[in-house]
């Protein structure tokens, strides 16, 4: 996959199937779009071209971050994963907020991206305050020469209710890691680089762990322990997972990601993993001494590999 990140000047030569979106979390709804954009590339030959936005537009707008399911680094990686050909990060500066839908279409869509087919979501939104929708481009695509299909929005039959991120934001606010991986078609994870904790894991409480710093843009479900899957090195293994701050050892510590993971024995530092959790087993508490967390890990271990086993996670 070709990527081009915050970069005005880039041009794709091969003709495209192209779709617009933010993509975060790469839910069920996501699948069925991207999996659709494929379909046309087997029938028509076209590449398959992705245009998102290197921040969330209201980020720019408001002036601070946005939570986001998936990282940037996270949303390219589940492009690759798809099959996407190419990936566009478009700067979001004020003068391409004023962009109209004409124009962004004109200019971006069928000129940078030389698209041939567009497929979006009933919901698309672009250009200047999103005026640019499907019907505006149902308008347009006689006189501009591009195909078009409109893609239903998919839905969660159990409540009637479509498929986004909000909820599934929603869900993972509640602690049900369950339900928004039954959303997102896999397990929520956190990505990242094995950084250097406290060091109190492996020597004081005899359960070496891997610490992620998950970047302030992370969006994260309530902290506490979690059951969790590892991706090391192509290979999964068991684990539990601790998010939070770790109020039990002294000092002011960072939100992290800290995972004991079942049957691994090596140095992970500097080592990129994946944590996927599968579910919630306590909040994060503050405990009288080590010796109670120690039992108490104990506990949540045996808690994980149960998990695990009664319903064959690995």
């Amino acid at each position: 996959m070709e990527c081009f990140i915050s970069d005005t000047q880039f041009q794709i030569k091969e003709p495209t199937v192209v779709t617009i979106g933010k993509f975060d979390g790469r839910h069920k709804g996501h699948q069925k779009l991207l999996s659709r954009m494929l379909e046309w590339k087997k029938a028509c030959g076209y590449k398959t071209a992705v245009f998102t936005f290197d921040m969330a537009p209201a980020a720019f707008m408001e002036g601070k971050p946005q939570k986001v399911i998936t990282t940037n680094q996270e949303r390219r990686n589940n492009m690759e994963k798809m099959g996407i050909d190419y990936l566009v990060e478009y700067p979001f500066t004020k003068e391409v907020s004023h962009l109209s839908p004409e124009k962004f279409l004109e200019t971006i869509l069928l000129g940078k991206m030389n698209a041939r087919a567009i497929v979006v979501g009933t919901d698309c939104g672009f250009g200047y305050k999103r005026a640019g929708n499907a019907e505006l481009l149902k308008a347009q695509k006689e006189s501009l020469g591009y195909e078009l299909e409109i893609v239903d929005k998919k839905q969660d039959d159990s409540v009637h209710r479509d498929i986004s991120s909000t909820y599934i934001k929603e869900e993972l606010d509640r602690g049900n890691i369950e339900k928004a991986n039954e959303l997102l078609g896999e397990p929520y994870a956190i990505h990242g680089l094995v950084a250097h904790g406290n060091h109190m894991g492996g020597p004081v409480l005899g359960f070496p762990t891997a610490n992620l710093l998950p970047p302030p843009e992370k969006y994260l479900p309530p902290f506490g322990v979690y059951v969790s899957k590892v991706l090391v090195d192509g290979k999964y293994y068991g684990g539990i997972t601790n998010i939070g701050k770790k109020p039990t050892i002294r000092g002011d510590n960072p939100i992290s990601v800290e995972t004991f993971v079942f049957d691994l024995d090596q140095d992970l530092y500097g080592k990129p993993i994946e944590v996927q959790l599968l579910n919630f087993e306590r909040p994060e508490r503050k405990f009288q001494s080590l010796e109670e967390l120690k039992s108490q890990i104990n506990k949540d271990k045996e808690y994980g590999l149960s998990y695990l086993e009664r319903f064959n996670c690995l």
